[in-house]
């Protein structure tokens, strides 16, 4: 099956959701965080599919692969502040944001993997 756009991809879809679950989870922290962790978690979170948009859009595979690699890196970012966030404010729950994150991740994996071999 041939993918005509970027957002027929299911990795894409599952990060755009990410997204919203990391927004509705910043939403509830205190106002001080609005330019510490509030503003590095939303950037990382949108840094994932917007980097797959990016890396599907480029005219080679090599250059893609490099963009999956830069939202693998932009996950694991992402993932780090959900500890520190989880340490500090643990009224707020990120069950179903680590549960996408850690799906994407896997899904980013095996892209690269696969468009690599």
């Amino acid at each position: 099956m041939k993918v005509n756009s970027f957002k027929e991809l299911i990795v894409w879809q599952k990060a755009i959701k990410l997204v919203n679950e990391i927004y509705s989870a910043t939403k509830q922290m205190p106002k001080t965080e609005m330019y510490g962790l509030v503003s590095q978690m939303q950037r990382a979170a949108v840094a994932i599919p917007s980097n797959i948009a990016e890396g599907y859009r480029r005219n080679h595979q090599r250059e893609f692969i490099q963009f999956l690699g830069i939202a693998m890196g932009s996950a694991a970012e992402l993932e780090t502040q959900v500890v520190i966030s989880k340490e500090q404010y643990s009224n707020i729950d990120y069950f179903r944001a680590e549960a996408l994150l850690e799906e994407v991740q896997k899904m980013l994996y095996s892209m690269i993997f696969k468009l690599k071999n």
